[in-house]
Formats: C-alpha cells, sequence, structure tokens
C-alpha cells in the first residue's frame, strides 16, 4: 500500500480536523492510505519536554515517516502569517533526510486555519511551501478547476486547503472548506502515484 504522510500540528482542533478530511481525500484513491502525524509543541522552558508518545490524538512524526511514504500534506495554523513554530522547528530538524534526497520527487501539498479573513492563509501556506521545494518536491495545489474556489465566501486557495476559524476558533469548517480538503488529498494521492511509479 502507498502510503501518503498527513503531517501537522493543532491546538484549536480546526488543522486536526483539515488533516482528517485530507486523509480522507488520499484514501479515496485507489492503493493509498493517508498516515496522520502531528509533532509535539515547543516550549519556552527548556525543561519542558512532551510525553515521548502523545495521550490524544496522531502519534509523534518521525524523519522514517517522511522518508517511507510516497508524498506529504503539511498543515498548520496560522502564526503571524507563517507556520506555527512547532512545525517550523521540525522541519529544521530534517537535514539528514535534505543531505541524502530522501523527498527529492516526492508530492507534496500544504493547508492552513486562520482567524479572519485576511489572517495570512496564503502566506502560511507559501511559508510551509519553502522547505518542501528545498528537499525537492514536487508541489501540488488546488487548480480552478474546483468550481468552488471561484464562489467560496469561507477559506480556500489555488496554494492549499484553508479555514477561517473565527478570531475565538469557534466557526466551523464549512461544506466549501470539507470539499476543498478532500479535492487536495485526492489530487495530491494521485500525483503521488504518478511520481512513484
Amino acid at each position: 500500500m502507498n502510503e501518503i504522510l498527513i503531517l501537522y500540528y493543532s491546538q484549536g482542533g480546526a488543522v486536526r480536523e483539515m488533516a482528517q478530511l485530507i486523509a480522507r481525500g488520499v484514501e479515496s484513491v485507489p492503493n493509498t492510505q493517508a498516515r496522520i502525524r502531528t509533532v509535539p509543541k515547543v516550549s519556552a522552558n527548556c525543561e519542558a519536554t512532551e510525553p515521548d508518545i502523545p495521550t490524544a490524538g496522531a502519534p509523534y512524526v518521525e524523519l522514517q515517516d517522511l522518508e517511507e511514504c510516497i508524498g506529504m500534506a503539511l498543515g498548520s495554523p496560522t502564526r503571524f502569517g507563517n507556520m506555527a513554530a512547532p512545525m517550523k522547528y521540525f522541519l529544521d530538524g530534517t537535514t539528514s533526510l535534505w543531505l541524502k534526497g530522501a523527498l527529492i520527487g516526492k508530492a507534496g501539498a500544504v493547508f492552513t486555519s486562520s482567524g479572519s479573513m485576511h489572517g495570512g492563509n496564503e502566506s502560511t501556506l507559501l511559508t510551509m511551501m519553502l522547505p518542501l521545494m528545498h528537499h525537492g518536491m514536487v508541489l501540488v495545489g488546488l487548480p480552478y478547476s474546483e468550481p468552488i474556489l471561484s464562489t467560496t465566501t469561507t477559506g480556500g486557495t489555488p496554494y492549499g486547503a484553508s479555514h477561517i476559524g473565527g478570531t475565538m476558533d469557534d466557526k466551523p469548517i464549512s461544506d466549501d472548506e470539507k470539499k476543498l480538503c478532500l479535492a487536495l488529498g485526492k489530487r495530491l494521492a494521485e500525483t503521488a502515484l504518478k511520481l512513484s511509479t
């Protein structure tokens, strides 16, 4: 079975829900399976550590997960127009994979959630693309053949799936946002399969 890594960081739960939707999109493609992983929080207290195994939700990612999968979707909430520190911290530790070219030619996609319509969704998606490009991945977005991109009044960009969660992170994922997450997962899996043959 060909696996697609869905790697995310979520604090309020919206990005985790998006990851699950993208995984459903991945698994709608025959011969593909989603491998969902997360990253631990980063603490300003140097002595504070997260448990080795999360108490709930997806397991923590290991470098081996990136190497074993044929593609990857990367998701993070928006933090001042950029990915959250825990995701950046993890990506900064992937140099060993870069040195051996472990991700070259694999398909990659990105997704995010912000508090407002102009809360930095697109810039966050772009910042998450940069390390994937340095790793030599082939980026997959959402083309305008997805008609929802032209009509949605919630999240959705050609760069990847997005969600507008509200300033209190209390807005549920809209039907349009759900459909775009599913479409991104499906497109990522289809592209990853083509690239891996």
